[in-house]
């Protein structure tokens, strides 16, 4: 994984041990005090729009994730943050095999939708093995199943303000609900799908059931988990602290983590 992967936090972590061993550590002493400072956290800013804007430039809008064969598959595909979602909503669900679960799709569209699993089943499918990077180091190779997040957002007519997809989670993380976003260059990318199905079989609960979101170009963080709610917005200023994402609003990352 490449520095330019890594949350902000931790790359000033691996600044810091460069200059202790250069015998300079005073100079960084309460970094994460110098992390914190408004003109600091504005100049990490620019550096992830420009991360951002130089791969828009130097990348095709539409140019592919790397695709695998089944025999690069990994023999297990763990899991990471939330294996089981707390609470008797989620349970009752798990109990009637998603039956009931529904995927509202709100916000700028013409015709808001409210998707059972039946219903994405049913839509037009890619099937697609790509790579998953988590921010954590590690990868795994796995076959996902699902329509077009772009099949959905035509189905519900988005409108011209549109800018941004929010992802709405049933995954609680103390008081919050888990949310992530992307933008629309992203959302319409054709490897961007809504997966139900990982390895020809039904996704695991750990690993996101019923619906989870592949965004194939982004690193594992951004493939929203558990996902109940698609919002279509024309700005992130008002979705949670504004950042764009549960982690990105409280730990400061990323909110682009293109790969």
């Amino acid at each position: 994984m490449s520095e330019l992967m890594l949350p902000r936090r931790q790359l000033i972590a691996r600044a810091s041990g460069l200059v202790a061993a250069a015998g300079t550590m005073p100079l960084l002493a309460g970094c994460d005090a110098i992390n914190d400072a408004p003109v600091v956290r504005k100049i990490l800013s620019m550096g992830e729009e420009m991360n951002r804007a130089s791969q828009r430039a130097l990348i095709d809008r539409g140019a592919l994730a790397r695709e695998f064969s089944r025999a690069d598959l990994s023999p297990v595909f763990r899991s990471n943050g939330t294996k089981l979602p707390p609470g008797a909503a989620y349970a009752a669900h798990v109990a009637t095999g998603f039956a009931d679960w529904r995927v509202k799709v709100t916000g700028l569209v013409a015709r808001p939708l409210s998707l059972s699993m039946a219903d994405i089943r049913a839509m037009p499918q890619r099937t697609q093995i790509t790579r998953h990077d988590c921010v954590e180091g590690w990868s795994a190779i796995g076959q996902w199943t699902g329509p077009q997040l772009g099949s959905i957002l035509a189905a519900a007519g988005v409108r011209d303000s549109a800018r941004y997809v929010i992802f709405r989670c049933a995954d609680r993380i103390g008081d919050d609900l888990y949310y992530e976003s992307c933008d629309m260059v992203d959302a319409l990318h054709p490897q961007t799908i809504m997966a139900w199905a990982l390895n020809d079989a039904l996704l695991p609960i750990a690993n996101g059931a019923p619906l989870r979101l592949r965004i194939e170009r982004q690193l594992g963080y951004k493939h929203a988990k558990y996902v109940q709610g698609i919002e279509v917005v024309a700005s992130l200023d008002r979705i949670g602290a504004g950042k764009g994402g549960y982690w990105e609003d409280r730990i400061d990352y990323e909110w682009y983590a293109g790969i």
